[in-house]
């Protein structure tokens, strides 16, 4: 609405599809889903829940009446009951077992687990995505010489196929950590008000292993092997930490290639997607901005500072349960994920229509070139009976005046020339022709190329079934 503040994450960014694992439909859908739960093995253990409350129940999971919930917690301050009121208004004859025995985390908590999961899953899907993308680009280019950088100065050659395996293998990493981290996430559970179980012990007239049966076919039924051992009202909230961490992973994985495809763009060698009728400057018509890796880059800023929030939350939790974490949490997980969607959206545009400019690739590399040779003509004339320190002088010195060639006189840099000049190093001009190879100096690029990539495809054929194309593009920056 035009006279409201609303969400960039979900007004620009973000997907539909992660902003409806988020949705009110989803979160309350879910509630509803553990009460069903819940009384369904409450009545199995042996409780006087009857199949037409029950059945009632499910009839109404999807059926929320969103008037009365609001209409109730504005009376009653606290969510929970006020959607306990609004089933049970629904559910007449089922309003009396509703939440039996449960407390408010019951359903908050589990819930946030079963969202973080599902969230984690489309998350997966867009890594495997954005891996898929980089590696066709890899493959591509794995034998393409190009000027690698160390502190962003020319250092020896690698290939543009060798440097998008770096951006992958960042990707993995984090595909390893949402894995981890996913398949570790148990239920709360129904633990009670302090995490001893006290309520439904009462319920099952102290018989420990009904209590225990009855937390297990909770975890069962929707979806999940166990609950975590032992809570205090919620579940343990370093569980936020490690699922953010992850997230945080994957937007520093983007930042760098973002900020690397920013570099290149500026070197010429390669550049984003830029559309026919896109405008990348509103003064300078002529400018062809980055905008998609300049986003990028800030929304994984916002990402990897929100990661912060649940380790504070963490830490700052008091004995059994404290609800400073709660106001914090409605924000900071849902928007986690929000911004690693959007991330990896992004991510995946990039590395699909990502454009190389294979002469200014070749151009920047011949500029360097004889720096670049010099370790290998220093090797070449050692083997002929050269002094190994006394050449290494001379190199410094003719390199030194080819760098002023270059730098104070904006020359052509002339270096192989003045060594092929020197009789110092002995060379004849088809000696020296010989060494001047960019492809002699890349060493293992190309093969280090290949044989990742067979590692990667096998990783990607495991997960096919995962692998779309889920990006929409949005066009503000």
């Amino acid at each position: 609405m035009p006279d409201r503040y609303e969400h960039p994450l979900c007004k620009r960014y973000a997907s539909r599809e992660m902003q409806a694992i988020f949705s009110d439909d989803s979160k309350f859908s879910t509630w509803r889903r553990l009460w069903v739960a819940l009384a369904e093995a409450e009545r199995e253990l042996g409780l006087g829940i009857t199949e037409e409350q029950i059945g009632e129940m499910r009839a109404n999971v999807l059926n929320i009446n969103y008037d009365v919930a609001a209409r109730k917690e504005k009376e009653l301050r606290h969510d929970v009951m006020a959607h306990i009121h609004a089933f049970g208004e629904q559910c007449p004859s089922a309003r009396p077992i509703i939440h039996l025995g449960a407390t408010s985390c019951y359903v908050g908590d589990n819930t946030d687990i079963i969202l973080m999961r599902s969230a984690l899953l489309a998350i997966k899907r867009l890594l495997l995505t954005a891996v898929s993308k980089l590696a066709g680009f890899a493959a591509e280019h794995r034998d393409l010489p190009t000027l690698a950088f160390t502190h962003f100065q020319p250092a020896q050659p690698t290939t543009v196929g060798k440097r998008a395996t770096l951006w992958i293998s960042d990707l993995m990493l984090d595909l390893e950590q949402v894995d981890f981290v996913a398949g570790r996430l148990k239920l709360l559970g129904c633990k009670g008000t302090t995490g001893t179980c006290a309520s439904f012990l009462e319920l099952f007239d102290g018989d420990h292993a009904k209590v225990l049966e009855l937390e297990r076919r909770i975890a069962a039924k929707m979806g999940f092997d166990a609950a975590y051992d032992v809570c205090g009202q919620t579940y343990p909230r370093k569980v936020d930490y490690f699922v953010l961490s992850a997230l945080s992973g994957i937007a520093q994985s983007a930042q760098k290639f973002s900020n690397d495809i920013r570099l290149l763009s500026h070197l010429k060698e390669a550049e984003e997607p830029f559309e026919d009728g896109q405008i990348g400057s509103s003064a300078m018509a002529y400018k062809r901005n980055p905008m998609r890796c300049e986003r990028m880059a800030a929304l994984s800023r916002y990402l990897v500072s929100d990661a912060m929030n649940a380790a504070l939350t963490a830490g700052a939790q008091w004995f059994e349960r404290t609800l400073d974490d709660s106001a914090n949490r409605r924000m900071s997980v849902p928007e986690a994920f929000l911004c690693a969607d959007a991330i990896l959206s992004l991510y995946i545009n990039v590395a699909g229509g990502l454009k190389i400019y294979p002469k200014m690739i070749e151009r920047h590399l011949e500029e360097e070139l004889p720096f670049m040779l010099t370790e290998n003509i220093l090797m070449a004339c050692v083997k002929k009976g050269g002094d190994r320190q006394a050449l290494h002088e001379a190199i410094r010195r003719h390199a030194n005046a080819a760098a002023a060639q270059v730098k104070q006189l904006g020359g052509r840099n002339d270096l192989l020339d003045r060594i092929g000049a020197d009789p110092a190093f002995g060379l004849t001009r088809g000696e020296l022709g010989a060494l001047m190879s960019a492809k002699g100096l890349t060493g293992r690029a190309a093969e280090q190329t290949g044989e990742y990539l067979a590692k990667v495809e096998a990783a990607l054929r495991e997960n096919a079934d995962l692998l779309g194309e889920p990006y929409e593009d949005q066009i503000t920056v």
